[in-house]
């Protein structure tokens, strides 16, 4: 992986799901099969048969994608009886019921992958593929710890300790870098009434690595 490329990549600090691309396969693969009983074992079996489907490989697709299910015109979805039933090797259900029943059956999220080029979802302190939009865009398993900290605008030298799980809600519950850096910022204008009526305010460049003084933000 080229080190510039890398570091354009870390320095945008948007929300775009392509800087997933820059992890390595071995990290990812890594990080992903750690299963913890609280957070792998109940539906490990659930998304490596979703995925074996075709309809589940698109960008964006999602479990009304999948066969046997119809979607209303109130935009709710429901089994298609007309067909048979597709089972797992469990004998469970492909579609489980939860999925359908979720927001009253008119939710995209249960089991849907990502897109490459559009905004994340708000990351939780667990990837439930039950109720978000978490699966990665290409690959059959859930966003990695690390992705989920690039998406934050966590930098990649940044280090999370405890349990897979713990990991997961130390990134889920914190607050996005680049908004905590605005929010920073933005405060401090304000304290220092030194804002105005604009609506939009614009960040110096290299604004979390500047002193006072260079920001114009002189003490009280």
């Amino acid at each position: 992986m080229s080190s510039v490329k890398h570091s354009q990549v870390v320095e945008k600090e948007n929300h775009s799901c392509q800087q997933l691309c820059e992890l390595s396969e071995t990290e990812a693969s890594q990080d992903a099969s750690k299963k913890t009983s609280h957070i792998w074992s109940s539906f490990v079996e659930q998304v490596e048969s979703m995925c074996v489907s075709t309809s589940l490989m698109i960008l964006g697709a999602n479990f009304r994608d999948l066969p046997g299910i119809i979607v209303g015109a109130d935009n709710g979805v429901q089994r298609d009886l007309t067909v048979e039933p597709i089972l797992m090797p469990s004998g469970k259900p492909l579609v489980p019921d939860y999925a359908i029943n979720f927001c009253d059956g008119k939710s995209t999220r249960p089991f849907s992958r990502l897109w490459w080029d559009e905004t994340v979802p708000t990351l939780l302190c667990r990837p439930d593929l039950h109720s978000q939009s978490i699966l990665h865009p290409e690959q059959d398993r859930v966003l990695t710890i690390r992705e989920c900290a690039r998406l934050q605008g966590f930098p990649d030298y940044y280090e999370f300790c405890g349990s897979v799980k713990e990991r997961y809600c130390q990134v889920g519950n914190a607050v996005a870098i680049p908004v905590a850096r605005a929010l920073g910022f933005a405060l401090g204008m304000a304290v220092r009434k030194l804002t105005g009526d604009e609506p939009i305010m614009t960040l110096p460049p290299k604004f979390s690595h500047s002193t006072a003084s260079c920001c114009n933000l002189h003490p009280i």
